[in-house]
């Protein structure tokens, strides 16, 4: 049996178990916007619907010049 650890510490043999599991999954890509329909998700993601409807008409706007 192994010596025991401080609560938090992890094993070597555990961080080298979850290198192999990443190793073997499979490529994902990451989210690009947050995800979710809690209140506070939902407030998020309603801000920066806002933030890039603004940045898209400045864009439009900068093109027309």
């Amino acid at each position: 049996m192994t010596a025991p650890t401080a609560k938090g510490v992890r094993a070597p043999r555990k961080i080298e178990t979850q290198k192999k599991k990443a190793r073997r999954a499979i490529p994902r890509k990451k989210a690009t916007r947050i995800l979710g329909s809690t209140i506070g998700a939902r407030s998020r993601l309603k801000k920066l619907a806002g933030k890039a409807r603004n940045a898209k008409i400045k864009a439009a706007a900068a093109a027309k010049k």
